[in-house]
């Protein structure tokens, strides 16, 4: 299925999206890894209290989004924000959804944070052939979705399970698991080759459905598997 790069109604020059009103808009500044502290949340609330917002929505991606924001005052409201937008909308790497791993949580087994945070700074926005997610978990009980992300992380006493191709939406469905026990370095270093390949076929289609067409045997070789 392919994905659209917007919606009739948004404003991707000013990353806000319309809402069902048809007249008003939500924004959603990037939160990496959905980690903010007390400034941040009293700035966003005083802003959305200043331009009138409906509501403030905390978003799967684990941004916090203004809701009903009128059109003329989305300059303003960026402008005082002074955070970089959430990649929401777009052909290009939305989200690195994180849980809280070693860093805050007793149940993990790796550093889900570090890791995180990292890919979320190199992939953030960049712009590939369809929209891409990505998960990083911890421990075992996945709490970031890794297993329906285009690319998911999950953490185990032993290192870092890499799985690929998984999505949810309309037609769900799970990642394949193409290494285990991996490093840190290591899980970085395998993340650049799969985005590295995934950009050599640039039909708008999800990752898992480029492994559809080629095989997941020559998937595996080409990011040296």
């Amino acid at each position: 299925m392919v994905s659209r790069e917007y919606v009739k109604g948004d404003l991707p020059e000013k990353a806000a999206i319309l809402q069902r009103d048809g007249e008003t808009y939500a924004i959603a500044p990037h939160i990496p890894g959905g980690i903010v502290y007390p400034e941040t949340l009293r700035k966003i609330a005083d802003i959305a209290e200043k331009y009138g917002a409906a509501a403030l929505k905390i978003t799967s991606a684990q941004r916090i989004a203004i809701v009903g924001l009128k059109e003329e005052d989305l300059d303003a409201a960026w402008g005082e924000l002074n955070l970089k937008p959430g990649a929401a909308i777009g052909l290009c790497v939305r989200s690195v959804k994180i849980c809280p791993g070693t860093t805050f949580c007793k149940r993990g087994k790796q550093d889900s944070v570090g890791l995180g945070l990292k890919l979320d700074e190199k992939y953030h926005g960049m712009q590939l052939p369809s929209k891409f997610k990505m998960g990083v978990s911890g421990c075992q009980n996945s709490c970031s979705e890794p297993m329906i992300k285009d690319i998911g992380l999950m953490g185990t006493a032993k290192g870092f399970t890499l799985s690929v191709g998984g999505s949810a939406g309309p037609r769900p469905r799970l990642g394949i698991v193409v290494a285990k026990d991996l490093t840190e370095e290591q899980a970085l270093d395998l993340v650049e080759k799969i985005i590295n390949f995934y950009k050599k076929y640039p039909k708008p289609r999800r990752i898992g459905e480029v492994i559809d067409e080629i095989g997941i045997e020559k998937f595996k070789e080409e990011v040296g598997l």
